[in-house]
């Protein structure tokens, strides 16, 4: 009876050693990993990089960092950002295998910022989605702002304004659609 249990433990044993040796399927993966991104603000010189979901989560202080570091700087007045926000600059940042930081031209803004900015610019809309925090303006040094234009079209995940002139694209949360600064403007 010994040799039988010595024979059972040796078989389970082997079993359990092949079976920790088999990939993990990824849906078991799914969630665990970290998702990190970094931003400077032209307008407040902050920066900031951090770890914004982990475990399967979005880890909260990170988010109220992001909020702040975000907020309208003419205003000071902070909005929480959109999530889904973040997971298109994450995406972004991986299709244009750049770790950033994305620089930051215009965040969440204020009532006040944007109707300000939409009575002095053609280009800024009067119900923007910067309203909801769910758009930003951003570059990536480093990364010519073609090639991440590109790479956000190709994402087919919200809006996608292209401003050569001004050297940056916005992206947001809407619904897929695209717009380029005309030409003349600055």
């Amino acid at each position: 009876m010994q040799n039988h249990s010595r024979r059972q433990f040796v078989k389970y044993g082997l079993c359990t050693l092949a079976a920790m040796a088999l990939p993990l399927p990824k849906l078991a993966l799914a969630g665990t990993s970290a998702k990190e991104l970094g931003f400077y603000n032209l307008h407040t010189g902050e920066k900031l990089r951090l770890t914004f979901y982990e475990q399967g989560r979005y880890v909260p202080q990170a988010m109220e960092a992001i909020n702040h570091l975000l907020r309208d700087y003419r205003t000071g007045d902070v909005h929480s950002i959109d999530k889904a926000l973040l997971e298109q600059l994450y995406e972004l940042q991986q299709r244009v295998q750049m770790p950033g930081p994305f620089h930051v031209i215009s965040g969440y803004r204020s009532p006040e910022t944007n109707g300000l900015l939409h009575a002095h610019s053609n280009g800024v809309a009067n119900n923007s989605m910067h309203l909801q925090g769910r758009a930003i303006d951003i570059r990536l040094p480093g990364k010519d702002l073609t090639h991440l234009h590109n790479a956000a079209l190709s994402m087919q995940a919200g809006g996608v304004g292209y401003y050569p002139a001004s050297d940056f694209i916005h992206i947001d949360t809407g619904h897929v659609r695209r717009w380029e600064q005309p030409a003349h403007a600055v």
